[in-house]
């Protein structure tokens, strides 16, 4: 150790910085981390046991407040241990934030998508949504990336990027992390934030000649009989639908549309149903469609044809056929 600030000198060569001070701040502040690391864990440890029953949201929030909180004291703690002297904290400050702004910049955009989907502008932990081209359920949220649950397409979006090889809005078991800052370069879908419900539709094809009454009960009976129920719904979150979304009570009940084409009539039923197991309704709805169709007796139209058989062919000569010898 040499000169007053006690500096450290190796074989003549006295190395920058490193000193008796510094190196009292240097184990304080891997004190100071060490310190955070243990009672952050601590303190996410308990919040995950003691609000449980709340609900996986609420636990959510409580860890990421407590991780936010931390980590702004933890920096605080190592400014305050390494710039005692505001004016030299003011130009290190400067310095490493233009540098990180320039060199990160991604990162710092991702950092202030987090902080908009923190504020419930987005959506939250548990919404299905489709982010960045990738469609599913929301299953945890980083600072820098949001992991999502990925499901499947309906046969109508396989064209779609990226294609699925499961058609149908069911998981893929990937699990796909999209970085935040998709919030700001692309539009964010979100199934199931404000209104947990979504409208669904089933088409089938009458032949004119069937009992065209007939059919359209049975797909309002089905309908009826699975859509969502919204007598759930309380009075006060109604009227908030109908102020926010301009939403009509009379058009959440089951409604079949009547379409006129070549060969058939295309009746399509219209209704509202959960955001999450549309598979499992429209499956049961299905197979109830076909047992009352096959009771009324009303097949389904098709543009197929089925060839029974072939006439029995007769030649008949203009005349005589001469036979020479």
């Amino acid at each position: 150790m040499v000169d007053p600030n006690r500096s450290l000198e190796i074989f003549g060569v006295k190395l920058v910085a490193i000193n008796a001070a510094n190196g009292k701040k240097l184990l304080m502040s891997v004190a100071l981390v060490v310190v955070f690391v243990v009672l952050s864990a601590t303190l996410r440890w308990l919040a995950r046991h003691l609000l449980g029953t709340a609900g996986i949201k609420t636990v959510f929030r409580t860890r990421q407040i407590i991780r936010i909180l931390g980590i702004f004291v933890l920096i605080v703690g190592l400014l305050s241990l390494w710039f005692d002297d505001p004016t030299r904290l003011a130009t290190a400050v400067g310095l490493v934030t233009a540098g990180l702004a320039f060199a990160f910049q991604k990162v710092v955009t991702a950092l202030a998508g987090y902080a908009l989907i923190l504020r419930g502008k987005a959506f939250g932990i548990g919404n299905r949504i489709t982010m960045g081209g990738v469609r599913g359920d929301v299953i945890a949220l980083g600072f820098i990336q949001t992991t999502i649950m990925e499901m499947g397409q309906a046969p109508a979006e396989q064209s779609a990027e990226p294609a699925m090889w499961v058609k149908a809005r069911q998981y893929t078991g990937r699990i796909v992390t999209v970085t935040n800052d998709k919030v700001f370069d692309s539009p964010v879908f979100n199934y199931s934030r404000d209104f947990p419900f979504i409208w669904e539709k089933m088409t089938l094809p009458v032949g004119y000649k069937d009992d065209r009454g007939a059919a359209e009960k049975i797909l309002l009976d089905a309908a009826a009989r699975h859509a969502a129920n919204l007598d759930g719904v309380s009075e006060d979150d109604l009227r908030e639908l109908e102020r926010r979304f301009a939403l009509k009570r009379t058009d959440a009940g089951p409604k079949v549309y009547w379409r006129l084409t070549d060969n058939w009539l295309e009746m399509t039923v219209r209704f509202v149903s959960c955001a999450h197991g549309v598979r499992d309704v429209k499956d049961t709805m299905s197979r109830e469609v076909l047992d009352g169709l096959d009771k009324a007796g009303i097949g389904i139209a098709s543009s197929t044809y089925d060839i029974v058989g072939l006439p029995p062919l007769r030649i008949i000569r203009d005349r005589p056929v001469v036979r020479r010898p």
